[in-house]
């Protein structure tokens, strides 16, 4: 055998081996995760408000994210889920507009029959995010009050995300639509708390450090913290280890109870440093549990021992936060 023939098999060899091990260690992951997640009772949303109305609503849009905050009578959507017309890869991404909308106008609809949403929040520029947005901000019987989105950085972005994803077409027709509106537009967002009903809330990342240029818009994604009483939450949009923003704000973010992990559970999110500053007892993720990455699940269910809750398996999760500082789980809830 010569010498490239036996580098190919040797190859072969290896390359097997590490699939074969990574098949193993993701049954494993999926095993314990269906284990943890008996830590919480979840059971079917009935809209009834027994456990009070303080509640994240975490759509089920596939594997995009899209938030609905709501508080003694107050509502604000952080992202929007996938659109219909993704200018990334169009045939492969299913939309989300019709779903949403309907999910707004039967849970945030007021006596008037229009929905008001105080605020609207655009993480960061990434169409799986903010590919809602154009249709909810155009729809007649949905008014928005303010709406946050940072200027377009061209700094941050690869090479591809600025040819061959267009994320600036998609930021540039939001921006038009909300003028067009009148909302009041904000680029500058707050880094302090402020109230939203009975949360308070506080964003991260408002101004996105300089040292990230070039690392991808994932590290313009701006997190958000939900406190009521003694629980908090973080929504960490698509923070990662592997854009910075973990390092950079794991320990100002500090203990929480509840944790979105941050951008979908692909590689790169939920780091074990990271979790051992966070400390969460309830981690959701916007995805189907099969595509969380196994090195994500293991360090969720292997080192930090957290129950992984996903909300395309589950379509939708509703977490309430209690006035006896709980957090009660609901699913199916579109």
């Amino acid at each position: 055998m010569d010498k490239k023939k036996l580098a190919r098999v040797i190859a072969t060899i290896i390359i097997s081996f590490v699939m074969f091990s990574v098949f193993i260690l993701d049954i494993v992951t999926l095993v314990l995760c269906n284990k943890y997640e008996k830590k919480y009772e979840v059971t079917v949303e009935d809209f009834s408000y027994k456990n009070g109305n303080d509640r994240i609503h975490f759509l089920n849009t596939g594997n995009s994210d899209c938030i609905l905050l709501e508080s003694n009578g107050h509502f604000a959507l952080i992202d929007s889920g996938e659109g219909d017309e993704n200018p990334r890869k169009t045939t492969e991404y299913e939309g989300y507009k019709d779903e949403v909308i309907a999910y707004l106008k039967k849970v945030a609809k007021n006596k008037k029959g229009e929905v008001y949403l105080d605020f609207i929040l655009g993480t960061h520029n990434h169409y799986d995010h903010i590919g809602c947005f154009y249709d909810i901000i155009n729809d007649e019987q949905i008014k928005i009050g303010r709406a946050y989105f940072k200027k377009y950085n061209k700094e941050i972005a690869t090479e591809l995300e600025q040819d061959g994803w267009d994320n600036v077409t998609t930021y540039n027709s939001i921006i038009e639509s909300i003028k067009a509106k009148n909302i009041v537009l904000i680029e500058d967002l707050p880094d302090w708390e402020f109230s939203f009903g009975d949360f308070k809330l506080q964003f991260i990342n408002t101004v996105t450090p300089k040292e990230l240029n070039g690392n991808g818009e994932n590290a313009n994604s701006v997190g958000v913290i939900v406190t009521k009483g003694e629980k908090r939450a973080f929504l960490g949009a698509d923070f990662t280890k592997t854009s910075g923003l973990e390092e950079l704000y794991g320990e100002k973010i500090g203990d929480v109870d509840l944790l979105k992990i941050g951008h979908h559970g692909y590689y790169g999110s939920s780091s074990q440093k990271f979790l051992k500053q966070l400390k969460p007892e309830i981690a959701i993720c916007t995805n189907f549990l099969g595509k969380i990455y196994p090195n994500v699940k293991w360090n969720l269910t292997m080192v930090a021992k957290v129950p992984i809750y996903a909300t395309a398996h589950r379509d939708g999760i509703i977490a309430t936060f209690t006035d006896s500082n709980e957090i009660v789980l609901t699913e199916k809830i579109m």
